[in-house]
């Protein structure tokens, strides 16, 4: 992987082999680009949260509130939040992609559609994913 506007993207070699060039690294579970921007991980992320929530909505018949926070907590936000200190998002598309996950679980309950987005996250106790 090159990184930096100025490398002269250089060719390495190995006993004779060439290495293959690569635009992303996946290293400890986190995408790294060689423009250095998280867009992809955020991306990736998003895609297996968003499975976990589906299995989740899928397998569960009886929602009851503080069961479903739980399983919420325990099976699907540590995909979401997984090292997020080193990949911690800054543009505003990554933020509401990865908001958007939490922002469909808030709205599986009947009783609680009805409430604005803040307001849901205060009554299950959640915080925003930003936070």
């Amino acid at each position: 992987m090159h990184i930096g506007n100025g490398n002269t993207e250089y060719k390495y070699s190995m006993k004779g082999c060439q290495r293959d060039v690569v635009t992303t690294e996946k290293d400890l579970g986190v995408l790294i680009s060689s423009n250095l921007k998280v867009a992809e991980h955020c991306q990736e992320a998003y895609c297996k949260v968003n499975r976990m929530l589906g299995l989740l909505k899928r397998t569960v018949q009886y929602r009851n509130l503080v069961m479903m926070v739980r399983l919420y907590k325990s099976l699907v936000r540590p995909h979401q939040e997984y090292s997020s200190p080193v990949w911690n998002p800054h543009y505003r598309k990554d933020k509401l992609l990865l908001e958007r996950v939490q922002h469909r679980f808030t709205l599986l309950f009947d009783d609680l559609k009805a409430l604005e987005y803040n307001e849901r996250l205060t009554k299950l106790k959640l915080w925003s994913v930003e936070e």
